[in-house]
């Protein structure tokens, strides 16, 4: 059965099989809740009506995952788990990594530990998915601090790309050009959380001000029609992740989500996971969901299904 046939059948294992790629993934929250519940015992629960603020999202996180996983052993668990659902569900690109803070936390400041925990559970886990490893960075951290933890990043061939999360808030996205003219060099590709909570307008101002290759979120970019020509002109990937943008209240449903506008505009848009583990958002979950609300239709899925897949 392909993809086309298996949405429209609304079966999720046959769409499981067809392969996927996975660009917005945040392994801490991105695993099989099956293989942690079988290697811990502890069964973590997903919400399923919308909250309204990262602070209960927060909230959320210290209820169900709490201090259990802060440990050398604890990380590397969930680096597994999140190989094992991205096997599951067909994915076969998948963009995780550490946060420059946790070199130091769980793997002893030595960035060959943090890349061995990575390839080893890729090789033993989920051998057949393309892995990108991603160097992340939280917003609110201050920019020395940033620059001493990326130090021991710098030069190493393993990672594929940086990523910025966090509090849109923070700070000014001009902090960080520093150091992304440095990942540029690097030759790492180019990311940053941008327009899930801020507007249309901070999406181009961080593109423009990083040179960014692709935006994670990015939806605020749909309300201002200059913003997605502006995308669409200087070839800006969105990495779109719709349940979680339903559940963290910041769109109305799943029906009218912007996806459907800036894919329809030309703008080149994969559909992520985020976090499964609170948001019950596999990849493959997202595209079924997408196309039984009506949002998008199954060859336009599919579409985004295929170029997902493609090098850039």
């Amino acid at each position: 059965m392909d993809f086309i046939d298996a949405l429209q059948q609304g079966n999720l294992e046959e769409i499981r099989k067809c392969p996927k790629a996975d660009l917005h993934n945040h392994f801490v929250l991105g695993g099989s809740r099956q293989y942690l519940k079988e290697h811990t015992g502890k069964d973590i629960k997903p919400i399923f009506e919308p909250i309204h603020s990262m602070d209960e999202m927060h909230a959320w996180n210290s209820q169900n995952i709490g201090e259990d996983f802060n440990s050398s052993e604890g990380r590397r668990l969930l680096i597994e788990a999140t190989f094992a659902q991205a096997k599951e569900d067909g994915v076969t690109i998948l963009e995780i990594g550490e946060d420059v803070w946790g070199l130091g936390e769980f793997f002893n400041g030595n960035i060959e530990e943090l890349v061995n925990a990575f390839e080893s559970a890729h090789k033993e886990i989920a051998p057949e998915i393309e892995l990108r490893l991603q160097i992340g960075m939280s917003r609110h951290c201050d920019i020395a601090y940033l620059e001493d933890c990326l130090s021991h990043f710098w030069g190493c061939k393993a990672f594929y790309s940086i990523d910025l999360y966090g509090d849109e808030l923070a700070q000014p996205i001009e902090n960080f050009k520093s150091i992304y003219r440095r990942a540029k060099a690097e030759g790492l590709r180019l990311k940053a959380h941008v327009g899930e909570w801020g507007t249309a307008e901070d999406v181009r101002r961080a593109v423009e001000e990083l040179e960014l290759d692709e935006v994670q979120h990015g939806t605020a970019a749909a309300e201002d029609p200059s913003v997605i020509r502006f995308l669409v002109d200087n070839h800006i990937r969105l990495n779109i992740t719709p349940t979680s943008n339903y559940l963290l209240g910041r769109v109305k449903d799943m029906k009218t989500h912007p996806i459907a506008e800036l894919c329809r505009n030309g703008v080149d848009v994969t559909i992520g996971s985020d976090d499964v583990l609170i948001f019950d958002s596999d990849v493959s979950k997202e595209y079924l969901r997408l196309y039984q609300c009506g949002c998008l239709k199954p060859e336009e899925l599919d579409d985004i299904r295929k170029k997902g897949l493609r090098t850039v």
